[in-house]
C-alpha cells in the first residue's frame, strides 16, 4: 500500500545502509546508535558480552539514567514544550510542559528518598493513566528504585501476589478515576491488597478524585482501619523542602550501569503463573528512543497518542518513556473510547490535531462495529500516520483503518513485538517501505527475525532491548525462551515470510489448534471470518473432541445489517459462515459450532478473555479470576446462547 511519508526520518536508502551497516559490523552499529542518542555519564567499555548465553550484557561499565535522558536533557531547548496533554473522561484537561514535569519527578524522586526508598527498593504502581502515574514511573527511574506497574483493572488478589513476590517496599495509588462514568476505587483494592503483607512500609496515596465526597469518605474510613501508614502524596509534597527545584534540580539522579534492573513487569504464561520480566537499563533506553524515532516518524510539531495503559509493556514504551526521550508532544486520555459516545476518539483527535494514532486492532474493530456516523462529524485531517499494536490487525481491519481513519493518505505501521522485546521488532518503516494490508512487514534494522521450518518466528541474535531474565526464576526463563532453538530466542509465536522478507504473525504457538492432524492458529480462523462481510468481530478457541482431538468454536458479533432473529436464520448464518471458513482456509478447518452474541468478554484494556469462552463453549460455567472484565453481565448472555 504506497501511502509514504515526505522527509521521513529513514528514507529508504538509509534505512538500506542501515541494514548493510547492521550485515557487516553488527556490534559496532549498535555501539555508534549508543553513543549518539543516549547520554552517558560514564561511557561503557563493553559493547556486549554474551559469555554467560542466554544472560546477555550489553554496553557493560556504562553508566545512565532513563529519567534524566526523558527529562532533563531537554531543558535546554525545550523547557517550554508541553510533554503531556491530558484529558480525562469528564472532560477536564492539563498541559504539562518538560520544565514542569521535571519539576514534579525530582519533588516526587526527592520525597520517595525521603521516605527511604534507595537505589534497587521495588516499588509497586498501582494507577490508571494520568500524569501523576507517568511521573511515579519517572521518579523511581531517577533514584535507581525498580519499579513494577500493575494494569489498574486487575483484583485486590492479582496485586497481592505480584507485591508478594516482589517484596515491594512502597505501593503508589490513587483513590480513584472514572471510567464509563463509574468510580473506580483503587484505593479500596490496594488496601485489600497489603492486608497479608509485611514488605510494604509506606502506602502512598494520590487524591485523583477530589470532589467525590462519598468516595473521599470512603477512602478516610479504610485509611484509619489501616495497620500501615497511609501518606497523602499531595499533602506531604506541599512541605517547604520540596519547592526549592534549583536545589533539587542539582541532586545529581542515581546513574545506574547499563545492565542493572530498571523495571519489572509481569505478563500472562501459558503456565497461568504471571512471569516478571526484568529489563535492563541502557539497552531498553536505546531501543524505545531508536523504535519511537523511526517507526512513528516521530518530529517536533507532532501530537502524538498512544491509546496503551502503563499497566502494559505498550505504556512503559511508547508513552512513558519512548515519546519523551524524543521530546515529543503526546496526548494520554484516562476513559473509554465510547464514553459518554462512541465519538470519544474521533472527538479528542480533532480537539487535539493528533496527527500520530497508535492502537490496538480490538478497539479498530469496535470502532467499525460501532458505525461510521460518529466518525464522519469530526475532522481527522490532522493525521499523517496509523499504528496497530497487540496482536495481528488482519487486512480486513487494516484497509478498514486506512480508509476510514485514515482517509486512504495515511501510511500504517502494523507493528509486532512483546513484553520480553522491550519495543518494537517487526513492522514496515513508513518512509522506507510500502505497508501491507494486515502485514506486518520486515524486521527493523538490527532485529534478526528468522521462521523455523515448523513456522515459528525466533530472534537469532541478541539486541539491546531484550529482557534481562524471569524476576526470581532463571530456569524459567531458560525453559521459556532459549531451550527450543539452539542459541536463539523464540517468542512463541506462528509466522510466516513472502518473498520481499514481509513478516506474517499467525498467532500464539500455544494457541494452535491441532484438529485431525492439521495445526491452525486461532488467528488464522479469526482473519477468515473477518473477511465476511456478515461478520463485525469474533474469537475462536477450540474444545476437547473425541475423534478430531480438537474442534473449533467461532464466537462472532454480527454486522450490523446482519438478522438472525429465529432459529432457521441462526441455522442458515451458521451454515454460511462454516461454509466461508472452509473456502478461505479449508475444508479441515470447519467449525463444530458457531456461536452469534452482541459482545465479547474483554478487559478494560480491551484484550478478548479467550479463556473465558473456551469454558462456555463446553457449556461450563467461568472460573477463576474475572476483575478485570469491563462488563461481567456478558458472560449470562453467552451461556444463554450455549
Amino acid at each position: 500500500m504506497e501511502a509514504k511519508l515526505k522527509q521521513a526520518n529513514i528514507s529508504k536508502e538509509e534505512a538500506l545502509k542501515l541494514r548493510e551497516n547492521f550485515k557487516t559490523n553488527y556490534l559496532e552499529t549498535w555501539a555508534k546508535l549508543a553513543k549518539e542518542n543516549i547520554f552517558f555519564k560514564e561511557e561503557f567499555t563493553e559493547i556486549l558480552d554474551d559469555s554467560s548465553k542466554p544472560e546477555y550484557k550489553w554496553f557493560l561499565n556504562g553508566k545512565t539514567n532513563i529519567s534524566y535522558n526523558c527529562l532533563d536533557i531537554h531543558l535546554p531547548d525545550k523547557a517550554e514544550k508541553t510533554a503531556l496533554i491530558f484529558e480525562d473522561e469528564a472532560g477536564n484537561s492539563e498541559h504539562i510542559s518538560y520544565k514542569e514535569l521535571h519539576q514534579r519527578v525530582i519533588r516526587f524522586s526527592a520525597y520517595l528518598k525521603d521516605i527511604g526508598i534507595k537505589k534497587g527498593d521495588r516499588v509497586c504502581i498501582y494507577m490508571s493513566l494520568c500524569p501523576e502515574s507517568i511521573i511515579a514511573m519517572q521518579a523511581c527511574m531517577r533514584i535507581g528504585a525498580i519499579h513494577s506497574v500493575v494494569f489498574a483493572g486487575f483484583s485486590a488478589h492479582a496485586l497481592r501476589d505480584r507485591i508478594n513476590e516482589l517484596e515491594a517496599k512502597v505501593l503508589i495509588t490513587q483513590n480513584g478515576f472514572t471510567r464509563k462514568n463509574k468510580s473506580i476505587e483503587l484505593f479500596k483494592a490496594a488496601s485489600e491488597a497489603i492486608l497479608e503483607n509485611d514488605s510494604v512500609t509506606n502506602l502512598l496515596l494520590f487524591e485523583r478524585m477530589k470532589n467525590n465526597n462519598e468516595l473521599n469518605s470512603r477512602t478516610e474510613k479504610l485509611i484509619s482501619e489501616l495497620d500501615i501508614k497511609v501518606n497523602l502524596v499531595e499533602e506531604e509534597i506541599r512541605d517547604n523542602k520540596y519547592q526549592d527545584i534549583e536545589k533539587l534540580s542539582s541532586i545529581e539522579p542515581e546513574w545506574l550501569e547499563s545492565n542493572e534492573t530498571s523495571f519489572i513487569l509481569y505478563t500472562s504464561g501459558s503456565t497461568g503463573k504471571p512471569k516478571g520480566i526484568e529489563h535492563a537499563t541502557a539497552g531498553y533506553l536505546l531501543w524505545t528512543k531508536l523504535s519511537s524515532k523511526w517507526v512513528f516518524d516521530l518530529k517536533d510539531d507532532d501530537i502524538y497518542w498512544c491509546t496503551a495503559d502503563i499497566g502494559w509493556i505498550t505504556g512503559h514504551s511508547y508513552v512513558t518513556y519512548g515519546p519523551l526521550a524524543n521530546g515529543a508532544t503526546q496526548l494520554i486520555y484516562e476513559g473509554a473510547p465510547n464514553s459518554p459516545e462512541p465519538n470519544r476518539f474521533w472527538e479528542l483527535i480533532e480537539k487535539y490535531k493528533v496527527s500520530i494514532f497508535y492502537t490496538a486492532p480490538t478497539a479498530i474493530r469496535s470502532f467499525a462495529q460501532w458505525g461510521l456516523e460518529y466518525i464522519e462529524k469530526h475532522d481527522l485531517s490532522s493525521l499523517r500516520l496509523l499504528g496497530s499494536v497487540g496482536e495481528p490487525i488482519g487486512s480486513e481491519t487494516w484497509n478498514w483503518f486506512y480508509e476510514h481513519i485514515g482517509n486512504s493518505k495515511c501510511p500504517i505501521v502494523d507493528t509486532w513485538w512483546q513484553t520480553e522485546t522491550g519495543g518494537v521488532m517487526i513492522t514496515s518503516l513508513p518512509g522506507a517501505e510500502a505497508a501491507k494490508a494486515g502485514v506486518a512487514g520486515p524486521a527493523l534494522p538490527g532485529i534478526s527475525a528468522e521462521i523455523s521450518p515448523e513456522s515459528l518466528l525466533y530472534i537469532s541474535k541478541p539486541w539491546p532491548s531484550m529482557l534481562k531474565g524471569i524476576y526470581k526464576n532463571p530456569e524459567r526463563f531458560h525453559q521459556a525462551y532459549w531451550s527450543k532453538i539452539e542459541g536463539s530466542y523464540l517468542p512463541g509465536d506462528l509466522a510466516s515470510q513472502d518473498e520481499d522478507g514481509y513478516i506474517s504473525i499467525g498467532g500464539r504457538n500455544d494457541d494452535v489448534i491441532n484438529i485431525s492432524g492439521h495445526r491452525m492458529g486461532t488467528a488464522e480462523i479469526e482473519t477468515a471470518l473477518a473477511k465476511s462481510p456478515l461478520v463485525s468481530e469474533s474469537a475462536v478457541v477450540a474444545i476437547p473432541h473425541a475423534i478430531k482431538g480438537q474442534g473449533l468454536v467461532c464466537f462472532v458479533i454480527l454486522s450490523e445489517n446482519t438478522s438472525n432473529d429465529s432459529e432457521d436464520k441462526q441455522k442458515e448464518l451458521s451454515q454460511k459462515l462454516s461454509e466461508h471458513i472452509c473456502y478461505e482456509i479449508g475444508a479441515h478447518a470447519r467449525p463444530e459450532k458457531i456461536i452469534s452474541c452482541p459482545a465479547l468478554p474483554k478487559t478494560r484494556s480491551g484484550k478478548v478473555m479467550r479463556r473465558l469462552l473456551q469454558e462456555i463453549a463446553q457449556g461450563k460455567e467461568p472460573s477463576g479470576d474475572i476483575s478485570t472484565l469491563e462488563e461481567k453481565s456478558i458472560l449470562k448472555d453467552l451461556l444463554k446462547n450455549i
